[in-house]
């Protein structure tokens, strides 16, 4: 049997790291209280830390890659149109000749 991994938002992962920096807390105690393990919280630190040295948070980052997959599919539509103009366009040529 699969054991169902929990998962939180980008805001959640954000504001329990803003809670652990800014309130002179343990980890382990801030981790326990928000229902994770301290590695947890020390991965979305790492993330979070990661993304300001790009300049981009990870909401922006997860957003970004949100909008490149519907641009992605809104290009591929667009090809298919493209080809079907063209070999309608090439047909229709044929028949007026």
């Amino acid at each position: 049997m699969a054991i169902k991994r929990r998962q939180f938002s980008e805001q959640f992962k954000a504001e329990a790291v803003r809670v652990w920096r800014e309130g002179g807390r343990p980890q382990a105690q801030i981790a326990r209280e928000l229902g994770v393990v301290p590695s947890v919280l020390d991965r979305w630190d790492k993330q979070q830390r990661k993304a300001e040295q790009q300049a981009t948070p990870r909401t922006g980052a997860k957003t970004e890659r949100e909008e490149l997959q519907r641009l992605r599919q809104e290009n591929e539509v667009l090809r298919q149109e493209r080809d079907f103009l063209k070999s309608a366009a090439a047909y229709f040529a044929k028949e007026s000749k």
